[in-house]
């Protein structure tokens, strides 16, 4: 009778605490999240509440992030006062009054406003990008800030360390950033940290894991940009990591996998926005700060001038800025929209936006990867197939064993004037990227970078092969099952 008891007395509590976790899901979930990533938690928490729970509060809270946010508002009430005499864009310049529209919005989202670049090269070859990288190192002569999200010493890129080597040999300051979790899986990552330190790297690791140094931090967060600046002259962002294009594990080897990749070069007054995101990340992991120049004045006028604004997201920023350019690009597409993005999982505002250029009769192109290095993510972006072929999107298969790792948008890359816009950089065009990642993306408002970029997406697509409606519809159940399950695992923010 008293064994009874107590299993009912256990049943009850257990019954209480089940409920109780339910009924405050329901009530806090929803706050301050989109409607499809609010539903997964709560399906996850509804469903199995003492593993959904646990994983809200390590991975769906924001809370735990109040000093990187507190750290990055103080960083745009800074960035707001260095421009402050700086006006959206370069005087003189008259572009599309939806381009125009867009570089405010920008300039509200991250304070930094549209001025010229010099565009010096779009590297698109993986290895050639690696070593013009170390050739700029090796002219440097006071310092050199490098910002990668995975980093490893191979054979690849032992040339660019060893250039950061015979930096500091010569007396130039050599600051370093690599994302820990983004870099550890990799083989060398153990001795990576003493390698810098015996060259004379100042380096730190970017969103460490370090709770027994009461530097707790949602595990799923990635500092995702690529950034290589030389005296604050010249430039590199894009998408590639400093990694052999295998990636170095055994099974992308065995499959002969290899990524694709691009990287611009740049000097001219976008230099110092680059300058100004990496001191914000070299601050925020370092407790450091870092002296810079104001922007240099220029007034343009080459043939390589191109007129950009660097606009910075990540979990610092409330807005999503990259989100809300994207979505103002797209709707400024009247006749062509090239995207191109290892990873398209578009949230519910850019899959409307996507599809609504379609049906205002927008031809829209997307060049994805036939096959994903990654399963979730491989099989949560097929799972918008359906819907973007319906609508009239073009979808390019990048024939595998490559992965089409390059990241950009065009709009209108063949008009006439200043019809066209774009943007270029880390962000992939997915719910991660919009939200957990940190990232540095360039929208392209006038210049020569587009019609290279525009060249390059038509390389991609002529190697590709083209996925119609009618092949789509002939897949299997069990293809069908699978991605419409990870596409619920990636709402889960």
């Amino acid at each position: 009778m008293s064994l009874s008891l107590d299993l009912s007395t256990w049943q009850f509590i257990g019954l209480l605490i089940d409920y109780t976790i339910k009924i405050l899901a329901i009530g806090f979930v929803p706050e301050g999240r989109r409607p499809s990533s609010s539903t997964a938690w709560l399906l996850a928490i509804l469903l199995l509440p003492y593993v959904g729970l646990p994983l809200f509060l390590l991975m769906g809270s924001p809370y735990i992030n109040r000093r990187r946010h507190r750290i990055q508002q103080e960083a745009n009430v800074m960035i707001e006062d260095v421009h402050s005499h700086i006006p959206d864009q370069p005087r003189g310049m008259d572009l599309n009054p939806t381009v125009e529209s867009t570089i405010r919005l920008n300039r509200r989202l991250t304070n930094l406003p549209a001025v010229y670049a010099h565009n010096l090269g779009l590297h698109n070859d993986y290895n050639q990008a690696i070593r013009r990288m170390a050739e700029a190192i090796d002219e440097a002569r006071e310092y050199v800030s490098v910002e990668i999200y995975i980093m490893a010493w191979d054979d690849t890129t032992e040339v660019f360390f060893h250039a950061l080597e015979r930096a500091v040999q010569r007396g130039v300051k050599v600051r370093l950033l690599f994302d820990q979790v983004g870099s550890w899986k990799y083989p060398g990552y153990l001795k990576l940290g003493r390698r810098l330190t015996r060259i004379g790297v100042d380096w730190h690791l970017m969103l460490p894991l370090k709770p027994w140094r009461a530097r707790f931090r949602r595990p799923d967060l990635r500092n995702h940009r690529k950034l290589v600046i030389v005296d604050g002259e010249i430039g590199f962002m894009g998408s590639l990591n400093l990694i052999d294009r295998s990636y170095l594990l055994r099974g992308h080897r065995r499959a002969g996998r290899k990524w694709v990749d691009s990287l611009v070069e740049l000097s001219g007054p976008v230099v110092a926005s680059l300058e100004l995101v990496f001191a914000v990340d070299w601050y925020t992991e370092s407790g450091e700060t870092i002296d810079l120049a104001p922007p240099a004045v220029d007034t343009g006028g080459t043939e390589n001038t191109n007129i950009v604004q660097f606009v910075p997201s990540g979990p610092g920023y409330t807005t999503e800025p990259n989100l809300r350019m994207f979505n103002s690009i797209i709707h400024h597409a009247k006749e062509r929209l090239m995207l191109c993005s290892p990873y398209f999982i578009p949230d519910e505002a850019l899959l409307d936006a996507v599809t609504t250029a379609c049906y205002r009769g927008v031809r829209v192109e997307l060049l994805v990867s036939e096959q994903s290095d990654q399963f979730m993510v491989h099989h949560a972006q097929s799972s918008y197939y359906q819907a973007l072929l319906e609508a009239g999107v073009h979808i390019y298969l990048f024939p595998s064993p490559y992965v089409l790792h390059t990241k950009f948008m065009l709009a209108d890359p063949d008009g006439e004037g200043d019809q066209a816009v774009g943007a270029y950089g880390s962000a992939n065009m997915d719910i991660r990227s919009f939200g957990l990642n940190y990232e540095s993306t360039m929208m392209i408002a006038h210049g020569n970078l587009l019609d290279q970029l525009n060249e390059l997406g038509g390389i991609y697509r002529s190697v590709s092969r083209q996925l119609t409606l009618e092949e789509w519809n002939r897949r299997g159940f069990f293809r069908r099952y699978i991605d419409n399950v990870m596409k619920l695992t990636s709402a889960l923010q």
